[in-house]
């Protein structure tokens, strides 16, 4: 299998359109039409096909691609083969024309905290229709997608109940660049800051109701 790679790894390669979020290394592209995304969409598949590594594509009008890596065979984590791959659509999508954006790449959680988390799982992902995933042995299980479209879920563990305070909250992770930019907008927009005593790891935000959503980024994780 080949060598998981962290962060710090991955940052140290220098992929300039590239950014690590929740255990992904994902980027964005624009291209001038619709045809053209299309067409780039076309190229990474042989390029993929040619390596046997395969990428998630989202194409959305009028003609931004969207492009998530990592290694299935390592437990859905970043290895080498996705920093080659990396390279290799950065070069075709430049061939392309495609101008590369991303600051605006993020990823999103709903985190459940609950006392009693194997008694609550069950039902989220009955209702969902998710299937659990575990991102490696000690790794708690969370709920995930299997199309891989739709946001994650995790639980947080409570170790006595909290009334008059939401139960569930947004995770938005951000690559570290942007990071403080974004609690500044929404601090701008009405929100409060509940908690930055983790940042860079996470910021807890509030909004004017005391509804609460973390901006995230991998730096500084225990």
């Amino acid at each position: 299998m080949p060598a998981i790679l962290g962060p710090e790894e991955i940052e140290s390669h220098g992929l300039d359109d590239w950014r690590f979020l929740l255990r992904r290394l994902e980027a964005t592209f624009r291209c001038a039409t619709f045809g053209g995304a299309g067409r780039l969409v076309a190229d990474i598949a042989d390029a993929a096909d040619a390596t046997d590594h395969h990428p998630d594509l989202d194409l959305r009008y009028p003609g931004v691609l969207h492009v998530a890596l990592t290694t299935h065979a390592a437990g859905a984590r970043p290895t080498e083969l996705d920093v080659a791959l990396a390279r290799t659509i950065s070069a075709l999508a430049a061939d392309a024309g495609a101008s590369s954006e991303p600051a605006t790449t993020q990823a999103l959680e709903i985190a459940i905290d609950a006392i009693g988390i194997e008694a609550v799982r069950p039902f989220w992902r009955a209702v969902t229709g998710y299937v659990e995933h575990r991102r490696g042995a000690d790794a708690p299980i969370e709920l995930v997608d299997p199309a891989r479209r739709a946001p994650s879920i995790w639980f947080q563990q409570m170790n006595t109940p909290r009334p008059q305070r939401n139960r569930i909250h947004l995770d938005v992770t951000v690559a570290p660049d942007i990071a403080e930019a974004r609690v500044s907008a929404a601090l701008a927009a009405g929100g409060r800051l509940v908690d930055d005593s983790h940042a860079r790891a996470f910021w807890v935000l509030a909004d004017a109701e005391g509804n609460e959503a973390c901006v995230s980024t991998w730096l500084d994780r225990a």
